[in-house]
């Protein structure tokens, strides 16, 4: 699929597909993919992204928008079903250098989630130094775990 900005992290992985590893592609249909956040300390931070480059909501095409909701919701269950959470939070602004690029993250908000981590302030677990972030290889596995339960087999 064509990207339109190669300065766009999203748009260069996109570039990559279908060559990427699990965590890059969780899921996906003709318009959005689905990864695992790169830079979370937190298991099960999802982020949902058009795969064509667009830069705000009201940008997004009715085909797109037709099925956002779905893949919020389905999401979330999915979370829930692997990681135990009490609820998914879904949150956008793309508003990070790089990050431009219009994208959803759909985190799992862990029932001992401390206080001071919930709502907002769950942003905290991308401020942590990288030997804390959730490795490639436990990304990969909840990848692998949470497209089961997508596909149904999970």
């Amino acid at each position: 699929m064509p990207t339109a900005d190669s300065d766009c992290y999203p748009c260069t992985q996109e570039a990559r597909f279908p060559g990427l590893p699990p965590r890059e592609c969780v899921a996906h249909d003709d318009h959005w993919r689905v990864v695992h956040a790169f830079n979370s300390a937190l298991p099960g931070w999802l982020v949902l992204l058009p795969r064509r480059h667009v830069t705000a909501v009201h940008d997004l095409t009715d085909a797109e928008a037709a099925t956002l909701g779905l893949w919020q919701v389905r999401l979330s269950r999915a979370l829930r079903a692997v990681t135990g959470c009490a609820k998914s939070y879904v949150v956008q602004f793309a508003e990070a250098e790089g990050f431009g690029h219009v994208h959803f993250h759909v985190v799992a908000r862990m029932p001992d989630q401390p206080e001071d981590r919930r709502g907002p302030a769950v942003f905290g677990y991308l401020g942590h130094p990288e030997e804390e972030w959730v490795s490639p290889e436990e990304a990969d596995d909840l990848a692998r775990r949470i497209a089961g339960v997508l596909r149904g087999d999970g």
